[in-house]
């Protein structure tokens, strides 16, 4: 027991003792001890009276001084007020600190609740999303940023990608978005600004296509006078003695047509996001086309099967789904050795579509496999002289499979095979009787 209580205990017998000997000097003790037991206990209620107002207004008023026990009490309030009040400096510092680290990003954070109300922003959520401090504080998120994406987005809960919107405040620039969701059904709304990033795309796909387009006419003179030079270096002619290098510079020049054709087809489903024409493409019969072509090309050096879901068709853009099929099909056939098997599959198992190109070829490294789409890259510089190939066919492929909202899927082994495979959503499905 403290001292402060002991020295309490003995105040209170003191106390008890006096009102008793008053009681027995003038009579009804029980009257006196009432009485002297009724002002200690007013005392304390007064204390506590004291007590519970500070605590209704600690900033305000200032804590009493205490005799005996309360003294003690009050002692461990103010340590306790200091303690808390430390650590709420504390905090205040961190949340300073914070909200100055945040104003200094050039991305727009906003914290949203759980149902979708600001619960907080930065700076450049003004600037590039146009809210206003304090007025949008509490306010629905889908209400400020009416873009519909946005709004299916983040109804929808499946925050693994990025969209991109226009701003709010001006439809010229345009934001990547990204949901994190966070605690008790919290999230964290982040949009960065890819304007220009989206203004160098769109002047190198400009810059690609122009030069594609202007090389084509040199190109078809050149052509031209091959042509005519291989004419003349058959047996007995005067070019002879040139055939073999002048049959190089066709095959050449042939390839050079080939890589300007594909590079002008793949700036044209780049500017033709979102704005193709889409029609119910009947994949079966398409398939059965393909894998015709490929057959007459190869002859017997592969076997190639098809196995397409009778009925099972898709909405999309006709050029840009051939584009996709041939492609795949086309590098099976040019990287399978003779006598391999090549195996095309087009089916659905209700939750997706998907196109299956599978082949018994050379494989490819697991390290290459992530940059594959990428343009012109290389897994053997060598292979490609060899098989005439562009470097652009899975280019063409991704951003194909993306104006569809799909996505390319790539495993292989070496000396085994590869297989790509194609998956399409759910909601692009035509079924024709």
């Amino acid at each position: 027991m403290s001292f402060a209580w002991q020295r309490e205990f003995t105040r209170l017998g003191s106390w008890l003792i006096l009102w008793l000997f008053l009681g027995l000097l003038f009579g009804h003790v029980m009257t006196w001890l009432f009485v002297g037991s009724s002002l200690y206990l007013g005392w304390h209620l007064l204390q506590i009276y004291r007590l519970s107002r500070w605590l209704r207004d600690p900033k305000q008023l200032e804590l009493p001084d205490g005799t005996g026990v309360w003294e003690d009490v009050y002692r461990a309030f103010r340590l306790l007020d200091r303690r808390n009040r430390r650590g709420q400096q504390r905090l205040e510092n961190m949340v300073s600190q914070y909200e100055a680290s945040t104003a200094a990003l050039p991305d727009a954070i906003v914290v949203l609740d759980e149902n979708g109300h600001i619960a907080w922003f930065n700076e450049a959520g003004v600037t590039l999303l146009g809210f206003r401090s304090p007025q949008d504080i509490g306010q629905r998120v889908v209400n400020l940023i009416r873009h519909p994406t946005f709004a299916s987005h983040l109804q929808s809960g499946d925050y693994g990608r990025d969209i991109e919107i226009p701003s709010p405040i001006d439809s010229d620039y345009r934001l990547s978005v990204r949901i994190i969701p966070y605690g008790e059904d919290q999230r964290l709304v982040i949009a960065r600004d890819i304007s220009q990033q989206k203004r160098l795309e769109q002047m190198r796909r400009d810059f690609v296509a122009n030069a594609s387009h202007e090389l084509r006419t040199p190109l078809t003179v050149l052509r031209g006078y091959l042509d005519m030079m291989a004419e003349e270096a058959t047996a007995k002619g005067p070019l002879q003695p040139w055939i073999s290098p002048i049959n190089d510079m066709v095959r050449q020049s042939t390839r050079m047509g080939n890589i300007i054709e594909d590079l002008l087809k793949l700036a044209r489903i780049e500017s033709n996001a979102g704005s193709a024409h889409h029609e119910t493409v009947q994949v079966p019969a398409l398939l059965n086309k393909l894998v015709d072509e490929a057959k007459a090309v190869t002859g017997d050096a592969h076997a190639i099967h098809l196995e397409a879901e009778e009925g099972l068709n898709i909405h999309g853009h006709l050029t840009e789904i051939q584009s996709i099929f041939s492609n795949l099909i086309q590098n099976a056939a040019q990287y399978t050795p003779a006598g391999g098997d090549i195996r095309v599959r087009w089916w659905s198992d209700g939750a997706g579509m998907y196109f299956t190109v599978s082949d018994s070829g050379i494989g490819i490294d697991k390290k290459h496999i992530p940059r594959l789409t990428e343009r012109f890259y290389r897994v053997d510089p060598s292979r490609f002289s060899r098989t005439g190939g562009t470097g652009l066919g899975l280019a063409i492929v991704k951003h194909a499979l993306e104006h569809h909202g799909g996505r390319l899927e790539i495993t292989s082994e070496i000396s085994i095979g590869s297989q790509f495979t194609c998956h399409f959503p759910l909601e692009r499905l035509r079924r024709l009787a």
